[in-house]
């Protein structure tokens, strides 16, 4: 008797230890996935200040980086009614998706692998190349001017890292946001900016700054946007680049570029799916 339910006991224990190791494997019910299907609403962490690619004015938000958070909301069946925008700044991407303040971040997020081994990524949907903005009537021209000079940029960016490694000479001045730079370098107080090309053509496009700054026009390096979400969520990681992958056929991601960046009158650029991420690999 004692024999038989102890074998018992312990077949049950094995069960359910079996079970629970297969719910471990199954990232999908505490991902993306998961919260999509059983809540239909979602959070996601978007920059606020970059014109173009994610600008809030008021209660509303705008770019690119938006409506490429509608095309992934829609495609996890959540309504964009039921989206919660959430302003990020670079240096709190990481810790906001681990302490799970957002779902996804979408907010000119360049895949790296430093940021791969505390996140996820998905994509990437576009790929920049870090730039310079300055004075319309300076004769910087590249990076390998920059000696001496003071360049602004963000804390915990990739730009701002490039620039202390690769080009120490320069004075680095970092703000928490790109949109703090524009009246240093219009006072003169710094002598460049620098992000990726395509959001200083966002800021020198907007009225206020219209005719005072250039884009150098001369990139050193590629940046690839992704989409940051959970360092375990290979579920979710996957369902994502599957959405990108269709709407780069359906037209859908035609259309958010349109909408936003297509205004300057660059052409869309081709989302190429073959370069989309291996989820969870570094």
């Amino acid at each position: 008797m004692r024999t038989k339910r102890a074998v018992t006991v312990a077949a049950v224990a094995a069960l359910s230890f079996a079970m629970a190791a297969c719910g471990g494997d199954d990232d999908s019910a505490d991902g993306i996935v998961g919260k999509a299907e059983s809540q239909e609403k979602l959070v996601i962490g978007v920059k606020a200040d970059q014109p173009g690619l994610g600008l809030q004015t008021g209660t509303e938000y705008e770019g690119f980086d938006i409506e490429i958070g509608k095309i992934i909301a829609k495609g996890l069946g959540v309504d964009e009614s039921n989206i919660e925008w959430k302003t990020t700044v670079s240096s709190n991407r990481e810790p906001f998706i681990q302490q799970g303040t957002v779902d996804l971040v979408v907010a000119t997020y360049t895949i790296n692998d430093e940021r791969k081994e505390k996140v996820n990524f998905a994509g990437p949907y576009f790929v920049a190349g870090q730039d310079l903005l300055v004075q319309a009537d300076s004769t910087i021209t590249g990076p390998n001017q920059l000696d001496g000079k003071k360049v602004c940029s963000v804390t915990g960016s990739t730009p701002a890292k490039r620039i202390q490694t690769d080009y120490p000479n320069a004075e680095l001045q970092q703000f928490d946001s790109y949109s703090k730079c524009l009246p240093e370098l219009e006072k003169g107080q710094v002598d460049a900016v620098t992000t990726d090309d395509i959001i200083l053509a966002g800021y020198a496009a907007q009225d206020q700054w219209t005719g005072k700054f250039k884009v150098v026009g001369s990139t050193f390096s590629d940046e690839p946007y992704g989409i940051g979400l959970k360092k375990d969520d290979t579920t979710g990681c996957e369902k994502v680049n599957e959405i990108l992958t269709e709407a780069a056929s359906d037209g859908s991601y035609q259309a958010a570029w349109d909408k936003t960046l297509g205004k300057s009158g660059t052409a869309a650029p081709e989302l190429d799916t073959t370069k989309l991420t291996h989820c969870g690999s570094v």
